[in-house]
């Protein structure tokens, strides 16, 4: 029996977290032990709680609440508060996801303590040394004992910065490994899809399949500059006004705090009195639902991009690169940036072109493949 810790903070890596617990309950349960520490870096029952009891995930072991603040700070007292946690009692590995300051804060808290980290999602790479995420997944990576790349270019991003040659070796000993494992959030996706249509949040916000658009917007570039915001909402008005098209945003919090204050007077009017819909935060059943029945999704969010592919949607993406450059290279993305042109131009490309979906996220199966090896890694 091995024991793991798995950290997650964020909504994103909540869901993620569902996966790896449903196959360690299933299929491992005699071989692993779980236990999950969540940092807080979401602490709202919208953007957290809800995650928890939904999607049947075990309640934290352990939880931080450390909430917002400078990254630094809050990556700061997150490093401090895991380091107690794995001081306080054995375990074989950390298991961390993706790219938030809580990836990074277990990352260097178990390293510090001799702990092999298991990185799910390794080797994502936007080459933009601007983003937050960015700096933690390149952190994250070089300091893991097993790297879980999801896909072939994550795979290809990994080889060239050198990992698949350089022998580095922990304090244990052994070598670091690297693996291409699939996607766990395609894993989530296959296995909630069934379950989606009992939230009946079509019916609720009037929509009809294949009759509106889906968008997310969140990230602090896009949200933080007042010119940036004008332009994304300005041209989804345009979308909607142009095409009769509903546009339903389910809104970040962050998102709705600063839209009063970073849009102009005018076009805050003119979305209140529109089809574009602005809601509260949805349940990730409720996402499942909406993507699987949206004409097209445009956003700002990997893990979006990433859904709206699963379900053979084609994504319009908010931001000038991805790290899911798959997407754009089978054609079934564009990015558009916070450009007006672009997303306007998009759209109509997107909403004109056959869209192909090949299989470029695994098999469904990357939870379990995750599990064996690590137990082959603490089995060595």
């Amino acid at each position: 029996m091995i024991k793991l810790l798995t950290i997650i903070g964020a909504r994103p890596q909540i869901i993620k977290a569902a996966a790896l617990s449903r196959a360690v309950k299933s299929d491992f349960k005699d071989r692993v032990k779980e236990k999950i520490l969540h940092t807080g870096q979401h602490y709202d029952a919208a953007m957290s709680q809800v995650f928890f009891d939904e999607l049947g995930i075990p309640q934290p072991d352990y939880n931080l609440g450390i909430g917002s603040g400078r990254h630094g700070e809050q990556t700061a007292k997150m490093i401090s508060g895991i380091e107690e946690v794995i001081l306080s009692e054995p375990f074989d590995g950390v298991v961390i996801y993706g790219d938030t300051n809580s990836t990074l804060a277990g990352a260097v808290a178990a390293v510090k303590q001799h702990i092999p980290v298991f990185h799910i999602e390794a080797g994502l790479r936007s080459f933009n040394m601007a983003m937050p995420e960015e700096i933690n997944r390149i952190a994250c990576d070089q300091i893991s004992s097993i790297l879980f790349a999801p896909t072939r270019t994550a795979m290809d991003n990994l080889r060239n910065e050198g990992f698949l040659d350089i022998e580095t070796r922990f304090k244990n000993g052994k070598k670091r490994q690297v693996f291409n494992s699939g996607d766990i959030m395609y894993d989530n996706s296959i296995y909630f899809a069934k379950f989606s249509g009992r939230t009946k949040i079509l019916e609720r916000h009037s929509l009809q399949p294949n009759g509106y658009i889906l968008a997310t917007v969140h990230r602090d570039n896009n949200t933080d500059e007042p010119s940036r915001l004008e332009s994304i909402f300005k041209a989804l008005l345009h979308i909607s006004n142009e095409n009769n098209m509903a546009i339903l945003l389910p809104i970040h919090p962050r998102t709705a705090k600063l839209m009063p204050g970073n849009l102009s007077a005018g076009l805050y009017e003119k979305i209140a009195h529109s089809k574009l819909k602005m809601v509260e935060p949805v349940s990730f059943l409720e996402m499942i639902e909406l993507e699987k029945h949206a004409k097209l999704v445009m956003t700002d969010s990997g893990g979006v991009q990433k859904e709206s592919f699963f379900f053979e949607k084609p994504c319009l993406i908010l931001r000038p690169e991805t790290e899911w450059v798959e997407i754009v290279t089978h054609g079934a993305g564009i990015l558009a940036d916070a450009d007006f042109d672009k997303i306007v131009e998009g759209y109509k490309t997107l909403s004109e072109i056959d869209v192909t979906f090949p299989r470029l996220f695994g098999n469904g199966k990357a939870a379990h493949f995750i599990l064996e090896r690590i137990m082959a890694y603490s089995a060595e």
